[in-house]
């Protein structure tokens, strides 16, 4: 994620591209039955994410992400927390080398993180004041893909200067500088929530608001990221675990999974507060392989994170899958 603190001095290394350069086809890169083409970079600078090459894409989520990109699309992805939705955004990012950049809109962001600020600078000996411009100025006028995280947290008035760009290419007004800044044809922006903008309606979600249906109907494609299907999900753990790569460790991951299955419907139905995510279960076996004891493994790698009041369910969840008791 962005240090808004210091995105100012790193915005100015100018290592960003002016525009895609090359175009790929779906179908080669992602595996997704789509004659789609989107626009790419040939060369990748350090905004870009870390490519994943074991990552599995949903193809639904996929095809809007990469509308996003190829046709200036704003995409939100909606979802139960732990299903890899801003991972989703940023592993099509890599894939396309386009520099991406994630926020987190929780409380502490504020519309002045995001617009820019006045700051004291010294010229030529002398201490000035200088208008320094935030990360949305900054990246509606580079070829960045903006990702706001928690978009459903995010304060009103905070909210309000993100609509101001929703539209497709719309401009953003500096009233302290009296610039009117002009989108790049290769801005683009994403985000991820765990509501539809609705508010907290489930109780899952303490801290989510209800955000002004004017602003949700920009949103031009609005997608839905749940969790993995069982058989993929054991397929990215062995993907990143080849050490399980045999019948007997198969069949552990296989139960792993099971117990995250149950563990999210426990989420879902309101028994358990704390979900296990698919990096929850990688995480486990990667312990399970250092100590030799999946229960123990399970323990320090989930169980000890959950509220105490919780721990006989979630415990019982490893017992009907694994048929011994947490000692």
């Amino acid at each position: 994620m962005a240090d808004l603190e210091n995105f100012q001095s790193d915005s100015d290394s100018g290592t960003v591209l002016d525009a895609p350069d090359i175009k790929v086809k779906v179908r080669d890169v992602f595996g997704i039955d789509s004659d789609m083409e989107v626009p790419a970079f040939s060369v990748a600078d350090e905004r870009v994410p870390d490519l994943d090459p074991a990552y599995i894409f949903d193809k639904e989520t996929t095809l809007a992400i990469l509308a996003g990109f190829a046709y200036n699309r704003r995409v939100m992805v909606q979802g139960y927390h732990g299903t890899g939705k801003s991972s989703h955004i940023e592993q099509v990012a890599a894939r396309l080398k386009w520099p991406c950049v994630r926020i987190n809109l929780d409380a502490h962001i504020s519309r002045i993180d995001l617009i820019g600020r006045d700051a004291i600078v010294v010229r030529d000996g002398q201490q000035i004041t200088e208008f320094k411009e935030g990360i949305l100025p900054w990246a509606l006028q580079t070829p960045t893909a903006l990702v706001f995280d928690e978009y459903d947290a995010g304060r009103p008035d905070v909210m309000f200067v993100i609509q101001r760009v929703l539209e497709t290419g719309g401009k953003l007004t500096l009233l302290d500088q009296n610039r009117v800044i002009r989108p790049s044809p290769w801005f683009r922006l994403f985000a991820t929530a765990n509501t539809v903008g609705l508010g907290d309606t489930s109780g899952l979600y303490h801290g989510t608001q209800q955000i002004n249906q004017g602003q949700m109907d920009r949103w031009n494609i609005v997608t839905t990221l749940n969790y993995l299907a069982s058989e993929t999900e054991e397929k990215i753990i062995l993907a990143k675990c080849s050490n399980y790569d045999s019948p007997e460790g198969k069949a552990m991951i296989a139960k792993m999974v099971k117990v995250a299955d149950l563990s999210r419907a426990g989420f879902i139905n309101g028994d358990i507060s704390t979900v296990m995510s698919p990096r929850t279960v990688l995480s486990w076996a990667e312990n399970n392989h250092i100590f030799k004891d999946p229960a123990f493994a399970f323990r320090v790698s989930f169980l000890n994170r959950c509220d105490e009041a919780e721990r006989p369910l979630v415990a019982e969840y490893y017992q009907r899958v694994f048929g011994a008791d947490l000692s």
